[in-house]
C-alpha cells in the first residue's frame, strides 16, 4: 500500500512536470486556473465513483469519442478532455482508497508486469530522446493517464450487468455514429476536419468521419461494437439477442463502408476469424488459414504492393501512401538504435534526418505501424516488452474460454485487443486509444471473474463439511 501510494505521487508528479514543460509561457496563469477548477470537478467525480464505482466504466466510454478541438498559444490539438478528468477522478478515487487501507494487488493479473515495464520504459526513454516535446505530450496524454484509467478500471468488481450494459451503450453509440456517417455521405457534409474535405475533393471515392476527427479512428470505434456484437449473435442463447445483434451489426456495418478505412476493414476480418475459430472449432481454423491464403495471394498478385512490402518495381506509385517506404525506414532506425531505441516521441526527427528532409517535422515522416514505431523509438527491449504485453493480454483473454457471460465478455475483450492491434499495423495509434488500455483492465476482470467461477468448491475438492 506503501509502495502505491509513492507511485500514485509519483504519477502525479510526473504528470504536473510534464504539463508545465508543455505549457506556453503567456498562458500558465489560464492554464493553472483552469487545473483549479478541473481538480474541483474531479473532486466530484470521484465522490460519485466512489459511490457508485460501477458507473466509471460507462462514463469511461462514452468519452472515448469525445475530443476536443484545443489552442494554446500557437499549438493546436484534438484532445480527449472530458477522459482526462476521468482519469483525475480515477486517481483522487485511488488516493482515498490507499489511504483508507485498501491492500489489494495484482489486480491486472499477468497483465501487470509487462504493462508496467513498458510504460515505465517509454517514460526513461524521454531522457536519451531528440523529441522531448512529442514525447511528453505521449506520455502525458496517452501513456500517464490511460495506464492509471486502466489500473482502476481492473479494480471493479465484477457484475453481470456491467458486460451487459457496456454491450448495450457501445452498440448503441456505434449506431448513431453510423447513421451520422451515412447522413455525411449523403449530404457531402463532413464535420471538423478540413484536410479531409480536401482530400475528398480529389479522391475517386467520399470518405465520412462522423463524430470523429479521422476516418480510420471512425471505422476502428465501429469494428470494436461490430465484434461486441458478433460475439453474442455467435454465443447468445436467446433468439432476441440474435435478431438485435444481426440488425445492430447490418446498420453500423453500412456507416464501416462509407469510411472506407482499409486498416479498419483488416482489423474487422482478423476478428471475425478468431470469433469464427471459437464459435467453430478446427472448421474455423481451416477458414482462417484459408482466408490469409486467398488474402496473401491475391495482394501480392498486385505490382505495387509488392512494391511497398519487397521494395521493387521502382517508379511505381505506392498502394499505401509511401507507408511501405516509412516501414522499412522505420525498421533502419531501430537497427541503427538497437538499445535503446530513438527515445518516445523521437521517430519523425529520427525519420528526417535518416531520409535527409529538410524540414524536422515533415507530415511524411509520421509513422502508421505501431510495432515499428515502438522498435525504432524504444529499442529491443521495448518491442521485447510490447510483445510480452500483447501475449499476455490475449493469453488473458482466450485461456479461460467458457460460454457464461464472463468467458464470453473475456472473449470480446481479447477479440477486440487483438482487432486493434491489427489496426495498429496500419494505423500507428494503439497506445493513444483508450480502449486499448480500458480492454487490458476488462480482461483482467472478466478473466478473474471465469477464473474464479472454474475453481472447484470445498466440497467438490473432498474437502470436510463445514
Amino acid at each position: 500500500r506503501t509502495q502505491r501510494l509513492a507511485g500514485l505521487a509519483a504519477w502525479a508528479l510526473g504528470a504536473i512536470l510534464l504539463a508545465v514543460y508543455l505549457a506556453p509561457h503567456g498562458h500558465r496563469p489560464l492554464l493553472a486556473g483552469a487545473a483549479v477548477v478541473g481538480l474541483g470537478l474531479a473532486a466530484a467525480g470521484a465522490l460519485l465513483f466512489r459511490r457508485w464505482p460501477f458507473v466509471l466504466p460507462f462514463v469511461v466510454l462514452a468519452c472515448v469519442p469525445a475530443r476536443i478541438h484545443v489552442t494554446v498559444g500557437t499549438t493546436e490539438a484534438n484532445l480527449l478532455v472530458p477522459l482526462y478528468a476521468v482519469a483525475a477522478a480515477a486517481a483522487l478515487l485511488l488516493a482515498w482508497e490507499l489511504v483508507q487501507g485498501d491492500t489489494r494487488a495484482r489486480e491486472l493479473g499477468p497483465v501487470a508486469w509487462p504493462l508496467a515495464a513498458f510504460v515505465a520504459w517509454s517514460g526513461l526513454s524521454i531522457l536519451w530522446t531528440d523529441d522531448v516535446r512529442q514525447g511528453s505530450i505521449d506520455l502525458l496524454f496517452f501513456y500517464l493517464p490511460f495506464g492509471l484509467l486502466a489500473f482502476v478500471l481492473a479494480r471493479l468488481e465484477w457484475r453481470r450487468l456491467l458486460a451487459l450494459g457496456l454491450l448495450v451503450e457501445l452498440a448503441a453509440m456505434a449506431i448513431v455514429f453510423a447513421a451520422i456517417g451515412i447522413y455525411q455521405y449523403e449530404t457531402r457534409e463532413v464535420f471538423w476536419n478540413p484536410k479531409l474535405l480536401v482530400s475528398n475533393a480529389y479522391a475517386p471515392f467520399y470518405r465520412v468521419n462522423s463524430v470523429f476527427w479521422d476516418p480510420s479512428i471512425y471505422g476502428r470505434f465501429l469494428v470494436v461494437a461490430i465484434l461486441a456484437c458478433l460475439v453474442a449473435v455467435l454465443f447468445g442463447p436467446d433468439r432476441r439477442v440474435l435478431i438485435g445483434g444481426t440488425t445492430a451489426i447490418a446498420a453500423i456495418w453500412a456507416g464501416l463502408y462509407f469510411s472506407y478505412s482499409q486498416s479498419s476493414f483488416a482489423a474487422l476480418t482478423a476478428g471475425v476469424v478468431l470469433a469464427a475459430i471459437f464459435a467453430w472449432g478446427r472448421r474455423g481454423v481451416a477458414l482462417a488459414v484459408i482466408a490469409a491464403l486467398v488474402v496473401t495471394a491475391g495482394a501480392l498478385a498486385v505490382p505495387n504492393v509488392r512494391h511497398d512490402v519487397f521494395g521493387s518495381g521502382a517508379g511505381s506509385k505506392s498502394s499505401t501512401s509511401g507507408r511501405g517506404k516509412l516501414v522499412r525506414k522505420g525498421l533502419n532506425i531501430a537497427v541503427h538504435h538497437p538499445v535503446g531505441g530513438v527515445g518516445i516521441g523521437g521517430f519523425k526527427h529520427a525519420y528526417a534526418e535518416l531520409t535527409n528532409l529538410r524540414d524536422r517535422e515533415p507530415n511524411a515522416a509520421a509513422s502508421h505501424t505501431t510495432p515499428v514505431t515502438v522498435a525504432a523509438e524504444t529499442g529491443v527491449p521495448g518491442f521485447v516488452l510490447y510483445v510480452w504485453l500483447l501475449v499476455a493480454a490475449l493469453g488473458l483473454a482466450f485461456r479461460r474460454f467458457a460460454r457464461d457471460v464472463p468467458g464470453l465478455a473475456a472473449l470480446t475483450f481479447g477479440l477486440i485487443v487483438a482487432a486493434v492491434g491489427v489496426h495498429s499495423l496500419f494505423y500507428n495509434a494503439f497506445f493513444e486509444d483508450p480502449f486499448a488500455w480500458g480492454l487490458l483492465a476488462l480482461a483482467a476482470l472478466a478473466a478473474r471473474e471465469s477464473g474464479r467461477r472454474s475453481r472447484p468448491s470445498g466440497r467438490e475438492r473432498g474437502a470436510p463439511e463445514p
